[in-house]
This record gives C-alpha cells, structure tokens and sequence, in this order.
C-alpha cells in the first residue's frame, strides 16, 4: 500500500531528473534536420509506447498489428512498446525513446509541461470525446454517498491516471474542502492501493482489500467473463465532471512533416474497421479524432491543485 504523495512526488522527481539527464538523442541511427522549433529528428525506427489499462499480459500482442499496419503506412519500421506505467512512459518521450504515446490526458499535461510534448489525435468513444469517472463500491457495503468514503480504503490504478486518481481526488477535496493531497490521503482515506490498472482496483474493492475504486466509466463490463455477477456485486456510488478523452501525442522534437504522415495514418484508420478493431481492443477506442492542447485546458486546471499542494 502507498501513499500518492509519495508516489507523485518520485513520479515528478524522476521525470525533471530526465529532463536534466537527458541529451534528447535517445534513439539511435536518426537523421536531423532544422525546424521552426530546433533540431528534428526522423528516426530509423519509430517506437509508439503504451501502458496496459488493463489486461498487461495480452496488450503487447494486441499493439503489434497496429504498429505493423503504421509501419506500412509510413514506410518505416515502427514498435510498440509496453511501458511499466505512466511515469516510465512519460519519461521515455522526454529521452526520444519513444516517438509516439499513448497517454491519458493528465499525462499528457505532465509530458507536455516537463517535454513539450504535442496532443495531435484523441480517441472518440460513443461518439464523445469526452467521459467521466466513476466511483465503485461495494453493492451491500451500506456506502451510499461521497461523505461515507471517509475513513475508508481508496483503490486506484496509477498515480497519473486523469479518471483514476486526479479527477476524483479533485472532486474530494473541492467537496469536502479538503487543502492539499495530504490531507486527502491522510486524514479523509485511512490508506489507498495503487493497484496498477483500472481492472485491477475494480476488484481490489469486489475482493474486500479496499472500499472505493475509482476507475473509468465503465470499467465492469471489462470483467464479466471473469466475474460474472460484478455489475450486481460493485455498484457506481457517482461521477466525476467531464473529461478530455485520451491522447495520441508526440515529443516535440519528432520532425513536422513525419507527424503530419503518422496523424494522417491514424485518421485513414477511421475508415477500416480492422484498424479501428484493434484500436478498439487496446484501449476500446470506436474512433479517432485530432485534438489540441486548448482541449486539455481544464486537466492543466485541475492539475494546478495539486501544484500548489506539494512541493517539487
């Protein structure tokens, strides 16, 4: 069991570490030229990172059609790689390790604040690009409001996920005019559990190792075939504000015109549906859309809470 704070703070650490550390030349075998924003890089390989939400053991060979169907695309070789979470992900576009992330939006404020990192696409789901969080507890666990969650056990799958841990923890301390995370962690929750994905807090709370999950909306209909009776067993206590879906973003130093051919690509996807399959089956996405930094806005707002709580 770990306390966000903790976990924030080596998360934040670790990631102006790199930005110190790095020479941004982590991919090797690349060409350079000259942009409107400094040196560019058209790497020999271009490696997409992404972080299991949920299944860590299947997602690997889920992403390899997709990376090969891009690579098709592009006429260059491109990898997918699966990172540890999001921290290691965000930290690897700081070094050009990886050219191309899939993050939720909260890391996408982090990597685009710590590396200028740019949102060119975002998912579509339903038709929306926007969603909720969501809060589950037990259905006979007698928690029937926001309130009775003090004193309980938080369940959560990584420190910098949008719908797991910023927009609840927001909510919370707007609601409950609580000051800082701290406090939030330490004097409202009696402990929290990064459990390292959305499924896995969902059961964490079906299992009886924490009272609350808060996890994207809805996370159960992922685990019916293992759980069958988990829509009646969890029931959603409420939801969070509106969310900017997730990211396709880029490093920064990625030459224009190569992002322009891999937003190109992922938009041609909308109109295969074996793409758009796979695309459904890594991160249940029903559509691609392109997306800009102004629609991140009130994550980089949301976010600022916690800027002004912890020092870094």
């Amino acid at each position: 069991m770990k306390k966000f704070l903790s976990i924030f703070l080596v998360a934040i650490l670790a990631i102006s570490l790199t930005a110190c550390g790095s020479n941004n030349s982590g991919t090797e075998n690349t060409n350079s030229s000259n942009g409107d924003s400094g040196e560019q890089i058209k790497p020999e390989k271009i490696v997409m990172g992404f972080v299991p939400s949920q299944d860590s053991d299947s997602i690997a060979d889920t992403v390899q059609p997709l990376a090969d169907r891009l690579g098709e695309e592009l006429g260059v070789e491109v990898e997918g790689r699966v990172m540890t979470d999001y921290t290691a992900l965000i930290e690897a576009m700081g070094s050009n390790t990886v050219h191309v992330g899939f993050i939720p939006a909260f890391g996408y404020v982090l990597a685009n604040e710590q590396y200028g990192a740019e949102v060119i696409l975002k998912s579509m789901r339903h038709g929306s690009g926007t969603y909720k969080a969501q809060y589950l507890v037990r259905a006979d666990s007698g928690i029937e409001s926001l309130a009775d969650l003090e004193g309980k056990v938080w369940a959560y799958g990584d420190a910098t996920s949008t719908s797991g841990f910023l927009f609840p923890a927001s909510q919370l301390m707007d609601e409950f005019d609580i000051s800082s995370t701290q406090d939030l962690q330490t004097n409202f929750f009696s402990d929290t559990i990064q459990t390292g994905g959305h499924d896995q807090a969902a059961i964490a709370v079906l299992e009886g190792d924490a009272d609350v999950a808060t996890t994207f909306d809805d996370v159960r209909t992922t685990l019916t075939e293992e759980y069958d009776t988990i829509m009646e067993d969890l029931k959603v206590l409420g939801y969070t504000e509106e969310i900017p879906n997730d990211t396709i973003s880029v490093t920064k130093e990625l030459d224009k015109e190569l992002v322009q051919q891999i937003k190109d690509a992922f938009l041609s996807f909308n109109d295969d549906e074996e793409m758009i399959q796979i695309m459904n089956d890594v991160y249940n996405w029903d559509a691609i859309s392109e997306a800009t930094d102004e629609e991140y806005k009130v994550v980089k707002e949301t976010y600022e809470k916690f800027k002004d709580s912890i020092s870094f």
